[in-house]
């Protein structure tokens, strides 16, 4: 079986990403408690699930506490558990919530909407450290939808490397473990006839194929990785994200990323473009 359980922050994505996966054909419950988990599961496994989607988060209250337990009983009877934690910019979230004028879980008497989310952050902080953040700041629904598809269909027990391009001027991604700055390299943006175009495209190829700093960056990063991925995996972990930016996050980090991802084809690779167009 495997179990996709989503957490996070309020107003971050997470039902949006709950219905992603149902429409997938996995069987979804929101805002379970998670003392109720393994009998959940358990049940859901007398059934014969499959795929299973459950939203656990500080709706629950107290019972949040029994959630790394629960996970760690699960993987122990052969369950693939796999935690995706939603989280974006407070001002983000903050404008969310203006935006929809949806109350916060927690507000109460005296609470601002940037206090409510300072303190779902301190009671997720322990379970943020068991799974793999997803910044949704810069996410549209329809691409959030298109990532969680795209990280559940990796294969379970592999160590899987998401190669993100971004722009600096739109913020660093909250889910970056390493991140490398593009901004020192020649920048097509300069050049009326490139500045439309993306790192994608075949004459910003041939712009970077020309410049050697461009490749004695990309040789750089490519052996730290060498060096430093196999203890990445000896910490067990199931996503790692090697993020690369430049000003705009569309030639420059784009360019790189495509060549680095090309240069681990034979590792599990997801490949994002944070600040490209859905259509590319």
């Amino acid at each position: 079986m495997q179990l996709i359980l989503i957490s996070g922050l309020s107003g971050s994505g997470k039902s949006v990403a709950l219905k992603a996966l149902e429409d997938a054909g996995y069987a979804s419950v929101d805002n379970l408690p998670a003392t109720l988990l393994s009998k959940l599961i358990a049940l859901y496994r007398e059934q014969g699930h499959k795929r299973v989607a459950i939203s656990v988060d500080t709706r629950g209250g107290p019972t949040l506490a029994a959630l790394p337990g629960a996970m760690k009983e699960l993987s122990d009877e052969g369950v693939d558990v796999r935690l995706l934690y939603f989280e974006a910019k407070p001002d983000t979230l903050v404008k969310r919530f203006s935006e929809t004028r949806r109350r916060h879980p927690l507000s109460g008497p005296g609470l601002t909407v940037e206090e409510c989310i300072r303190q779902e952050q301190e009671m997720l902080a322990e379970v943020k450290a068991l799974g793999y953040p997803i910044d949704t700041s810069e996410l549209s629904a329809n691409r959030l939808r298109t990532w969680i598809k795209a990280l559940v269909g990796a294969e379970a027990g592999r160590l899987t490397v998401v190669f993100e391009s971004f722009g600096f001027k739109h913020g660093v991604p909250l889910d970056a473990d390493l991140v490398f700055d593009a901004r020192c390299l020649p920048n097509p943006f300069y050049d009326p006839r490139l500045r439309p175009l993306t790192g994608l495209d075949q004459a910003i190829v041939d712009f970077f194929l020309q410049e050697s700093s461009v490749a004695e960056m990309i040789h750089d990063i490519r052996r730290f990785l060498d060096k430093w991925l196999p203890a990445y995996r000896q910490e067990n972990r199931s996503y790692l994200t090697v993020a690369v930016g430049c000003t705009g996050g569309q030639h420059r980090s784009v360019f790189v990323i495509e060549a680095l991802a090309r240069a681990f084809a034979g590792e599990q690779v997801l490949i994002r473009h944070r600040e490209l167009p859905e259509t590319r």
